[in-house]
C-alpha cells in the first residue's frame, strides 16, 4: 500500500504538471480546476506515503530523501493554498515536477537515518522551524526566478507576450522580499533553537554544518538589509537569493548526500 500512495502521488503530480504546462503561456490559460483538483489528491496520497515511510520504523526514519521529500510536500502544500491570493501558476509545474522527483527518490533509494525525536522535544522544535525555514526560502528562491524571467522578457520588449499567468513585475519582488523576511527570521529562530537545546552545534559532525547555516543566514539578513538601506533590486537580489538557498543546501544535505547516497 505504501509503494501505492507513492506511484499514485508520482502519477497525479506529473500529469497535474503536464495540464498546467499544456497552456500556461495560452491567453486563456490551462484548467487550473482540473490541475489544482489532481495536485491536491496527489499531495495526500504524498503524505500518506511519506507517514509510513518515516513512521513505519521504531523512531523516524529522517533519511536524506525523506527530508527532501518532506520538504518537497510542505513547498508543493504551502503553493496550492496560497494560489488564490499569489500569483504562482507560472511556478506550480516545476514544483510539481520536484515533489514527483522526490517521492520517486525516497521510494528507489533506502536509505536510513533513524533518530528518536519524541524523546527529544527541543530537537523537535529545532527540526521543524528549520524545515519551515528551507521551505519559505526555497519559494523565495522560485519566485526571484520569477522575477528574473519577467524582468528579462520586459527588458527585451516583450510585455505583449506576457499572460496571465505571468503576474506584474512588482507584485512578485513584493512577494519575494515578504518571503525571504519571514523565511530568514524562521532561520534566525531555527538556529537559536539549536543552541538552546542541542549541545553539539559545533562538534565535529555538525560543526560544518552550523557555520555553513549561520554564513546561509548573514546573506539573507545582509540582503534584506540591502533591499531596505540601499534600494537593492534585479540582479542583486537575485544572486544573493541564490547564494544563500546554496549554502543552506550545503548545510541541510551536504554531508548526508555523501554518507547516505555516495557511500
Amino acid at each position: 500500500m505504501t509503494t501505492l500512495f507513492a506511484l499514485l502521488s508520482i502519477v497525479l503530480y506529473l500529469i497535474s504538471m503536464i495540464v498546467l504546462m499544456g497552456r500556461l503561456f495560452h491567453k486563456e490559460g490551462p484548467n487550473k480546476t482540473l490541475a489544482l483538483s489532481l495536485a491536491a489528491v496527489g499531495s495526500i496520497a504524498h503524505i500518506l506515503y511519506l507517514a509510513d515511510a518515516i513512521m513505519g520504523v521504531p523512531g523516524q526514519n529522517m533519511s536524506m530523501t525523506n527530508v527532501l521529500s518532506l520538504i518537497s510536500w510542505l513547498i508543493t502544500v504551502s503553493m496550492l493554498i496560497s494560489i488564490t491570493v499569489l500569483p504562482n501558476v507560472m511556478l506550480l509545474p516545476g514544483v510539481l515536477g520536484f515533489a514527483a522527483l522526490s517521492v520517486l527518490a525516497a521510494l528507489v533509494i533506502p536509505a536510513a537515518h533513524i533518530m528518536h525525536i519524541e524523546l527529544r522535544p527541543g530537537l523537535l522544535i529545532h527540526i521543524t522551524l528549520s524545515l519551515f525555514a528551507y521551505g519559505t526560502l526555497v519559494i523565495a528562491f522560485l519566485y526571484a526566478l520569477q522575477m528574473s524571467y519577467i524582468t528579462h522578457r520586459l527588458k527585451q520588449k516583450e510585455a505583449a507576450l506576457i499572460h496571465s499567468s505571468m503576474p506584474p513585475l512588482m507584485l512578485v519582488e513584493g512577494i519575494l522580499f515578504k518571503l525571504l523576511l519571514v523565511g530568514t527570521g524562521l532561520l534566525v529562530v531555527a538556529q537559536l533553537s539549536g543552541f538552546i537545546f542541542l549541545e553539539d552545534m559545533f562538534s565535529k559532525g555538525y560543526a560544518h554544518k552550523t557555520v555553513l547555516s549561520l554564513a546561509a543566514t548573514a546573506i539573507y539578513i545582509f540582503l534584506l538589509v540591502g533591499q531596505r538601506v540601499w534600494g537593492w533590486r534585479g540582479k542583486q537580489v537575485i544572486g544573493l537569493t541564490i547564494l544563500g538557498l546554496v549554502l543552506l543546501s550545503l548545510a541541510y544535505f551536504g554531508s548526508r548526500f555523501v554518507r547516505e547516497i555516495l557511500l
